[in-house]
């Protein structure tokens, strides 16, 4: 097997690998909504953070026998997997909406990330690296406090979805400065951006975990999947020196490309709110059909039924109320409730005639 088949066919794994693990992040969202963050207990998410973490092996050792033209492309298949193997394992089938967002979702990020021409791989000094982490984290921290203040659901995850691409992104950028970097005279040198690569991927995670929480699979997962290459390469384009290939008609190109995207995840985020607008209404004209039908019930119920029975609902003297043959009292106007006197009734009834 050649090298560039060997590095195409782990870039299809690893996208099978983070799809897997999106599932189960979703599924683990939807079964512990009180811990959106970090659900330690829970077994698959252990199995998640164990998919995505053979997913970045993978896809590293794609880059390593493949160029980064070929291998990030290939890395937007996740969320074109992550929809059919739902359906497939999970029960949980995609609108035909969601299908064409993500599908354009992919489509104008695989031609943004094919566009870029990566220039000879260089370092950053150590003001840069600051300069980019505070960023970073800045950007982070200011939209999980805006996600706070979101009430609706869907809006929320997006900007904690957006957070975690921003974070698995920087983390590459780093990844990749070490990675020039690395010698094995001084590996401590590395120590203070391998702790940074630590944390912006924990971040990462935490934040697409609560990302999944009342947002579905589709958007949170093509939200982390398009940022994610996006901010890498805006760093790698600023930074690192990279361009985009065919001058100004790549550039072009580039920019239609980024719009597909965005025109994808626009189409994910408005079919989910759509779909949690539908279960909302549905779910309050249940509940003005269930106020209806208990006022119904109320009005037409006797208030006798409300209390209680008691033993002064009862006779004291069962014969006090008994009727005598001969005081004009109709044998058919008796109670049917009590049976037992018209039977008592018809027998005096037939002793007098005889």
């Amino acid at each position: 097997m050649s090298a560039l088949a060997l590095s195409v066919l782990l870039s299809l794994v690893s996208a099978v690998a983070y799809a897997a693990g999106a599932i189960l992040q979703e599924r683990v969202a939807t079964d512990t909504p009180d811990r959106p963050y970090a659900p330690l207990h829970h077994g698959v998410w252990w199995a998640a953070v164990a998919l995505n973490g053979l997913g970045a092996v993978l896809h590293v050792v794609a880059l390593a026998y493949g160029p980064l033209s070929l291998v990030q492309p290939l890395g937007a298949l996740t969320i074109v997997f992550a929809l059919p193997m739902a359906a497939l394992f999970a029960g949980r089938r995609a609108g035909h909406t969601a299908w064409r967002g993500a599908i354009m979702a992919s489509v104008g990020l695989a031609g943004l990330l094919a566009l870029t021409d990566g220039a000879d791989s260089r370092s950053l000094d150590g003001g840069e690296r600051l300069v980019l982490a505070a960023a970073a984290f800045g950007a982070m921290g200011l939209l999980f406090l805006v996600a706070q203040s979101v009430g609706r659901p869907v809006v929320r995850s997006m900007l904690l979805a957006g957070a975690a691409g921003g974070a698995f992104g920087i983390a590459s950028v780093f990844t990749k400065t070490v990675a020039v970097d690395w010698t094995s005279e001084a590996p401590t040198v590395q120590a203070p951006s391998l702790g940074v690569i630590a944390v912006l991927a924990a971040c990462g995670l935490l934040l697409s975990q609560a990302a999944y929480r009342g947002a579905g699979l589709a958007a949170p997962l093509a939200t982390v999947t398009v940022v994610n290459p996006v901010v890498a390469a805006a760093v790698g384009l600023t930074l690192f020196g990279e361009q985009f290939r065919y001058g100004v008609l790549g550039t072009v190109l580039a920019l239609g490309s980024g719009v597909v995207a965005a025109g994808g995840l626009i189409l994910l985020t408005t079919e989910r709110l759509a779909v949690q607008t539908r279960e909302a209404r549905r779910h309050g004209e249940a509940r003005q059909h269930a106020g209806r039908y208990g006022e119904g019930a109320s009005a037409a119920r006797p208030a006798s039924w409300d209390r209680p029975p008691d033993d002064s609902d009862a006779p004291s003297d069962p014969d006090a109320e008994r009727p005598q043959v001969g005081e004009g009292v109709d044998v058919g106007s008796v109670p049917r409730p009590r049976t037992h006197l018209e039977v008592e009734m018809r027998s005096g009834a037939v002793a007098g005639g005889s």
